[in-house]
């Protein structure tokens, strides 16, 4: 199907100003589907997307050039501290372009959590099925078949089938696979069901107009109620505005993500009459626990993600998750600190013999994003009640690979700590401090900051996605979660927003009249 979009290349005014019933900021996972919905309704859809469109044609597999070309601030955007990379997508499609294609939906627990503690009453599960159902119809959301899990996520199926523990194939957003393990680089074979090759073409087929390049800098409200945006056309190689541009819109949606939609909140200083605009930046800090085995994995080899554990899902058992996932000799030295000359080549030769897998904790929501001198900010450190969470995730990874048969684990630590044997797990990861750079972490999950609540005094939307403070002014992104999910937050997104769109055109005459 078609996809049309007009680049900042094609622009050849300095000033555009267009009108639409609905303008939504942000093609990922919440903005694309939510174009989709309301242009398959007939209404007219414009998408603002400040990155480029970049086809499938120009991902040329290799991580260092896609992290440039692809992801935000070319995939250094990290927290003040300077310890955690927070990655998420800069391109059309958003971070669904880049990311590992899993799929989860909202755990139960979750949901009751949001009901019990912040009023979100109206997200059961029982609500929300039909949408993860069509979500998963539409994406090609499906169990990973036998062919689909490789050697290294083996390893630790393995593993936790030995000592008794829950593992499960996992779920992934993809059509007949091709196995290259590329996901992080963005598709190249277009299998990935990303928002680049399904709903933003299905919104374009409806008149949905998307142009890229295009950052909207301020949201325009008046009495009480959202008229719009303006935004600039920006030359995606030099950074130079090419032209200004205004659009009129009975509905404004922000799916910028939790990074970016807070930012520009906080820059059109609307919404923000609780305070929390920005609050509640949660992540899911992740690591890559590396294992050493006396035979080939080729952990790089097949789909890059094929099962995980989730035997201490539910916080009462621990509050993480391990998913096989495979990487790169190099980013295998990235994770592991294997020295430098004759260490770093002894390292790099076994790579082969490698297995890794993918940390990630149920963090809560200590951190937060804000504009300093007109520049972003993330402030984020682990909590030292989340912590015990992290340690208790090495050595559940630790005991994996070594009743898996391998001969040593090699932790994701600032200084260098290796696991030679079972029995040395807990003295070698109870040591580790909960300091900056003590643990080698990227988060590709950035959530929270827009927190969805029932109560106006403590939270940014209402359950609907509308802003408490602002008539006709919705968010649709991972910003919304009250909480962390502790699982891969792409396919609870997709459905959060197909639920605001139903909600938006249930009242037609309310916001489009």
């Amino acid at each position: 199907m078609m996809l049309n979009v007009t680049t900042a290349a094609q622009v050849k005014s300095t000033s555009l100003n267009l009108e639409a019933d609905a303008v939504v900021i942000g093609s990922g996972a919440g903005g694309a589907v939510m174009a989709y919905e309301l242009a398959a309704a007939g209404k007219s859809v414009i998408v603002l997307e400040a990155g480029s469109h970049v086809p499938s044609s120009r991902f040329n597999e290799k991580f260092p050039d896609m992290l440039e070309l692809l992801y935000q601030d070319g995939g250094n955007q990290a927290t003040s501290q300077g310890d955690l990379l927070v990655l998420q997508g800069r391109c059309l499609g958003g971070s669904t372009v880049v990311n590992g294609c899993v799929t989860f939906r909202v755990p139960d627990f979750i949901l009751k959590k949001w009901a019990d503690e912040y009023g979100l009453t109206n997200l059961t599960p029982e609500v929300l099925a039909p949408y993860f159902d069509k979500i998963e119809s539409n994406l090609g959301i499906h169990t990973n078949q036998p062919h689909e899990i490789n050697e290294n996520s083996r390893k630790l199926q393995q593993g936790a089938e030995a000592l008794g523990w829950s593992v499960k194939p996992l779920q992934r957003n993809i059509r007949e696979c091709a196995l290259t393990g590329h996901c992080l680089s963005g598709c190249k074979t277009d299998r990935k069901q990303s928002m680049l090759v399904t709903y933003l073409p299905w919104a374009s087929h409806h008149g949905a107009r998307i142009f890229t390049d295009t950052a909207v800098t301020r949201i325009v409200a008046e009495g009480g109620r959202a008229k719009g945006v303006e935004a600039e056309v920006r030359d995606p190689e030099t950074g130079r505005t090419v032209a200004k541009m205004s659009v009129q819109a009975k509905v404004v949606v922000t799916a910028a993500g939790a990074i970016q939609s807070p930012l520009l909140f906080q820059r059109s200083e609307l919404g923000n009459s609780s305070g929390q605009v920005g609050k509640n930046f949660a992540c899911h800090p992740s690591t890559m626990v590396v294992a050493e085995f006396g035979s080939d994995v080729f952990t790089w080899r097949g789909a890059m993600l094929g099962v995980y554990v989730d035997e201490f899902e539910h916080p009462d058992k621990g509050g993480f998750v391990l998913e096989g996932g495979g990487a790169g000799p190099v980013e295998l030295g990235m994770s592991t600190e294997p020295g430098t000359g004759k260490a770093y080549l002894d390292f790099m030769s076994r790579a082969k013999n490698y297995a890794s897998c993918v940390t990630l904790i149920h963090d809560h929501n200590v951190g937060q994003v804000s504009l300093v001198d007109g520049k972003k900010q993330i402030d984020y450190q682990i909590a030292d009640s989340d912590f015990p969470a992290m340690k208790a995730a090495f050595k559940a990874a630790a005991r994996i690979y070594f009743a898996a048969g391998a001969e040593r684990v090699f932790l994701p630590t600032g200084d260098k700590r290796i696991i030679e044997s079972v029995d040395d797990i807990d003295a070698v990861v109870d040591g580790i401090e909960n300091n900056p750079f003590a643990i080698r972490m990227v988060s590709y999950h950035p959530q929270g900051t827009m927190r969805m609540g029932a109560d106006p005094t403590n939270s940014v939307v209402n359950p609907y996605g509308e802003t408490h403070d602002v008539k006709g002014l919705f968010v649709c992104d991972a910003s919304l979660f009250p909480t962390s999910i502790i699982v891969n937050p792409q396919e609870s997104v997709y459905a959060l927003s197909n639920y605001i769109a139903d909600h938006i055109l249930q009242d037609q005459a309310g916001y489009f009249a």
